[in-house]
């Protein structure tokens, strides 16, 4: 038995883990690593099982933000070059979210940039989201659209929105370190205005932005007590033309212990590997698969991911099933064609090295 099988024995007796447990977790060796991701496996896979949850990303309106958010490359005054455009129809809306559902996602997440909507912002999604299941009865959809105000969560529950995200981000203490025009507590609001209008609280944050080990379980703590029910584990992806360009603060094995923390403090709540994973779990993703319990599938808001044939591909030789699905996701009928030598030793090629 190790010190984290331990804990995890103590959490699966009904104990809450500390912040002292999880700065303990964020503190593991490298020679410890693989116990530690055991330990929180046995977590993961009392509540979860074998699925992996499937997300898919729909980029409603990109760019163009007045807020100043040091991380994002959507902010103002980004000179980050991506994609900016106004807002999707709603039939392009259905018709990118249908291509994550025949991927294999049973969430959509439908974002914009922005502040926070207008009402007449959120009648047009309210019109998407009833367009979407109409066609897909069974899509689970989770909007994303910034600050609210009075009535809109309620609206975009009565459209059919069954969860909101607004992530933390990171934690109070540092959260005027990385952003200037609002508010932690707007951010908090937010959150306890969409669990009030009856919508599942999804919210997360971002590693990589400058913050302590303190810090990073600040926000966990926050995160639980906050009662989100989905987690979204952000690295940041440090585009040029933001002020946190260059910035590389994690390696694989910090990404890991930070996926952890996340399930040794909140063990029964969905924790999603986000943003980023590609970029700095690198090879470990699917070691991640062992803590975390949920993904997106193929691209992001402004970056893009794995091919989604790699990410299911990733779900499959872990031992896992994606949620929903009768059974393994099917493996690609060239998969084991080997790629014949055409380089290196006895040909004009340069080597593979």
């Amino acid at each position: 038995m190790t010190r984290f099988d331990d804990l995890a024995d103590a959490v699966l007796a009904g104990g809450v883990a500390t912040a002292d447990d999880a700065l303990n977790v964020l503190r593991a060796t490298d020679d410890d690593l693989l116990a530690l991701v055991t330990a929180a496996a046995r977590l993961r896979r009392k509540h979860f099982g074998n699925t992996v949850k499937v997300n898919y990303l729909v980029n409603l309106k990109s760019g163009l933000c007045p807020e100043d958010c040091h991380y994002c490359s959507q902010r103002l005054g980004s000179q980050a070059d991506i994609l900016k455009y106004t807002w999707l129809g709603a039939d392009e809306a259905v018709e990118q979210a249908s291509a994550g559902l025949r991927g294999g996602a049973s969430r959509i997440c439908m974002v914009s940039s922005g502040r926070g909507p207008t009402d007449r912002d959120v009648e047009r999604v309210a019109g998407m989201v009833g367009a979407l299941k109409s066609e897909h009865p069974d899509v689970e959809v989770c909007a994303c659209l910034g600050l609210l105000k009075d009535g809109q969560a309620e609206r975009l529950r009565a459209a059919g929105v069954d969860a909101y995200n607004h992530n933390i981000n990171t934690a109070e203490s540092h959260h005027d370190d990385i952003v200037t025009s609002h508010t932690y507590a707007d951010r908090v609001n937010t959150v306890n205005r969409a669990k009030e209008a009856g919508l599942s609280p999804c919210s997360g944050l971002i590693a990589g932005l400058g913050e302590s080990d303190e810090q990073l379980v600040e926000a966990l703590v926050a995160l639980r007590d906050l009662g989100s029910d989905s987690i979204p584990v952000n690295f940041l992806m440090p585009f040029d033309g933001t002020p946190l360009e260059g910035t590389w603060e994690l390696t694989p094995g910090r990404c890991l212990r930070i996926l952890a923390a996340a399930r040794f403090v909140c063990p029964d709540k969905e924790i999603r590997i986000a943003g980023g994973r590609e970029m700095h779990l690198r090879s470990l993703q699917g070691l991640a698969l062992h803590v975390a319990n949920s993904l997106f599938l193929g691209d992001y808001l402004t970056s893009e991911g794995q091919a989604a044939e790699a990410d299911l591909e990733l779900i499959r030789d872990n031992g896992f099933v994606v949620l929903g699905a009768e059974s393994a996701p099917a493996e690609a009928a060239d998969s084991h064609d080997p790629s014949k030598r055409r380089r290196g030793a006895g040909t004009d090629v340069p080597a593979n090295a």
